[in-house]
């Protein structure tokens, strides 16, 4: 006979803590879609059974729902799957702000069977990382809660592996994902998640040469402290931060001599962990400079330690540029008889050209055949995905999800697929439109492929280039030569103006086809599209205005048109106040404060650095006495020529003259 499920449904059956928070999740979600009535709810038991290792079984017997699965993990992605399958809440509600239908109760017929099947990747997870935005975002007033939503939400989209944070937070939020039955992995940077010696010997070089024995101990502390949680221990050696351990021991100057240390402190560490734990799984990540070694045969490995591969930040499977140097070597897993993953990048900060709190700029077609690759390679052993502060990318972590499940996707389906879940059946295929386009109107700064720009291009870009002209504009700037190897400043200010001339033409255009669409939806579905695809855009629309008018400005001031250099300096920072704005008006209901502590790529400091500048050029122009461009734009033409007294008020701030000159000169144009 059929069954029923509503509110008074319960779940039964022995629960471990983690499926115990799944169960809870999914009371809760019963709580929000089902009204309240005097039926009975038919419950919903947990089976233990004969499944495959995190598969799961749904059906209907005896007047009951059931849930079979042979393991922990199987009964939490049963749990969550009738809570998508049958109450329709989707992986990223929470971030979407999916709209609930209220029924009294479902109907489910006797003879229904749902059989999970397995995944493509084995482990399969988020770093989540530079997470400055979740970092100070509360949710019903409480700290913990947006990490327990994104430990829930990846769980949702099947993954069973977690770097819980960056450095402190990754120690504070461990418990949290493993008592949700995730496991834990580490930060690239942070060996056996152990602290780092320079926080715990403040006062000591961090030098593995002088001190091997206070390195061990943080080891074998680390190793101890996590030892009942399920950790995929990652082994490595690296400086007090992200980068290379010779950048603060001189001791090593050849990557022979390198890549010995490393390996040679890799297998201490390997031995440690299987000393404690024979079945330990074990990882390494091949990222920078630890993959150039590699590459260069220079490091040995264990032979089943897990090889991480990484992707340059922009989705493609090379080395990172790392300053000036870019070297693209191949990163792709090289032998397919080995255990291999990737570490991936969705989101990624390196104060050069990528994207935070917009989406890749690169297009899914791009990505897919990037994973193919990986996958054909024998990369399907361990995937994490930098999430960064999720909201943002929510529809490439969607993606991503579908990747690691099945191995494959659709990309136009996908889209349609992934726009009909969160928006209404009329509005989906307009939006639907707009997020493929996204990827087509991202500006390349460079010959390929995934060299297009970020959010972060306009606003680090920019404030290299002001540095150096207040620093030194006889010189070039030596951190923009990654994208601009001029022999001048100027010359590199020019090319960097085209670039944004570029964009924003190509943004102002996307811009008002989403604005168009915006107009055309209904209320619900226009409030998610303007927090999502339409805040992205503005973003990049107004920092490539603001950018392209800090350029103009540059070379007014080259030609010592400071008058000139200040407002257009002044433009230039009216437009990225606008981008912060638009971030800033998106923080409604539970997104109240979200971007406040946007600080990485730091739209609202690049406002600051052209208040320097215009403060700088006015000293230039209108120093020493500051009185000129003031009598030009508060007096009258007959009292600015009568010159008795230099200024009748108190000096006007930067800012106030600004306004004054503003509205003069655009009343002139």
């Amino acid at each position: 006979m059929n069954i029923k499920i509503n509110r008074n449904t319960e779940i039964v059956g022995a629960q471990t803590e983690a499926v115990r928070h799944a169960a809870a999740h999914l009371r809760r979600d019963m709580d929000k879609i089902f009204i309240k009535t005097s039926k009975p709810g038919c419950p919903i038991v947990l089976v233990e059974g004969r499944m495959p290792k995190e598969g799961f079984r749904i059906s209907i017997s005896e007047g009951s729902m059931q849930i079979e699965a042979s393991d922990e993990l199987g009964f939490v992605y049963g749990l969550y799957a009738v809570s998508e399958m049958f109450l329709g809440i989707r992986a990223f509600w929470f971030w979407n702000d999916q709209i609930f239908e209220k029924r009294e109760e479902i109907c489910l017929a006797a003879d229904y069977q749902f059989v999970s099947k397995p995944f493509r990747v084995r482990y399969r997870g988020w770093f989540v990382n530079d997470e400055v935005l979740i970092h100070t975002w509360h949710v019903d007033r409480e700290k913990d809660k947006p990490w327990e939503m994104v430990f829930e939400t990846l769980l949702r989209c099947g993954g069973n592996m977690v770097i819980p944070g960056t450095d402190k937070n990754s120690k504070k939020y461990a418990e949290l994902a493993d008592s949700m039955g995730l496991w834990i992995t580490h930060h690239h940077a942070e060996p056996l998640g152990a602290e780092m010696f320079a926080r715990a010997y403040p006062e000591l070089e961090a030098s593995y040469d002088l001190y091997p024995e206070k390195f061990h101990s943080l080891w074998q502390d680390a190793i101890e402290a996590q030892r009942d949680r399920k950790i995929i221990w990652n082994l490595g050696f690296r400086g007090q931060g992200d980068r290379p351990f010779w950048d603060e021991d001189d001791r090593y100057q050849t990557d022979a001599a390198r890549g010995k240390l490393m390996g040679d402190l890799i297998r201490k560490q390997y031995d440690m962990v299987k000393a404690s734990d024979p079945n330990a799984v074990c990882s390494t990540n091949l990222y920078g400079e630890t993959m150039e070694l590699y590459q260069k045969g220079c490091l040995s490995l264990p032979e089943d330690v897990i090889k991480i591969w990484a992707d340059n930040g922009y989705g493609k499977m090379v080395s990172r540029r790392q300053g000036n140097d870019n070297p693209r070597v191949c990163s792709l897993p090289d032998k397919k008889e080995e255990a291999n993953g990737i570490y991936y990048h969705v989101s990624f900060y390196d104060l050069q050209a990528a994207n935070h709190i917009t989406m890749l700029p690169n297009s899914p077609e791009f990505v897919r055949a990037e994973l193919m690759a990986v996958l054909e390679r024998g990369g399907d052993d361990f995937w994490i995905v930098n999430c960064s502060n999720v909201k943002p990318h929510v529809y490439y972590l969607d993606f991503f999800a579908q990747m690691w499940k099945v191995g494959e996707v659709d990309i136009a389906r996908h889209r349609k697929e992934y726009t009909e879940k969160y928006f209404s059946v009329e509005g989906s295929l307009a939006v639907a439109e707009r997020l493929g386009e996204y990827p087509r109107y991202a500006v390349s700064y460079g010959t390929r492929e995934d060299e297009h720009a970020g959010e972060q291009f306009t606003n680090h870009g920019i404030r290299m280039l002001l540095h150096q002209f207040m620093k030194d504009r006889e010189s070039r700037s030596e951190d923009m030569l990654w994208a601009a190897p001029h022999d001048t400043l100027k010359e590199q200010t020019d090319w960097y103006r085209d670039v944004c001339e570029a964009g924003s033409f190509s943004y102002q255009e996307y811009l008002g086809k989403c604005e168009s669409t915006e107009v055309q939806l209904t209320n619900r579905d226009r409030e998610l599209f303007a927090d999502s695809v339409l805040l992205q855009v503005k973003i990049h629309y107004h920092c490539f205005r603001g950018a392209l008018a800090a350029c103009d400005g540059m070379r007014a001031a080259f030609a010592k048109d400071y008058r000139m250099a200040f407002y257009l300096a002044g433009k230039a920072r009216k437009e990225y106040l606008k981008a912060d704005l638009a971030m800033r008006s998106r923080e409604h209901g539970k997104w109240h404060g979200f971007y406040e502590n946007e600080c990485l790529t730091d739209i609202k400091q690049t406002a600051w650095v052209l208040e320097g500048f215009m403060s700088y050029v006015r000293a230039l122009g209108d120093g020493p006495h500051y009185y000129e461009w003031q009598r030009d734009y508060l007096y009258s033409e007959k009292d600015r020529r009568v010159m008795l007294i230099m200024n009748m008020e108190n000096h006007l701030r930067d800012k106030e003259l600004f306004t004054l000159m503003e509205t003069a000169m655009d009343e002139t144009d």
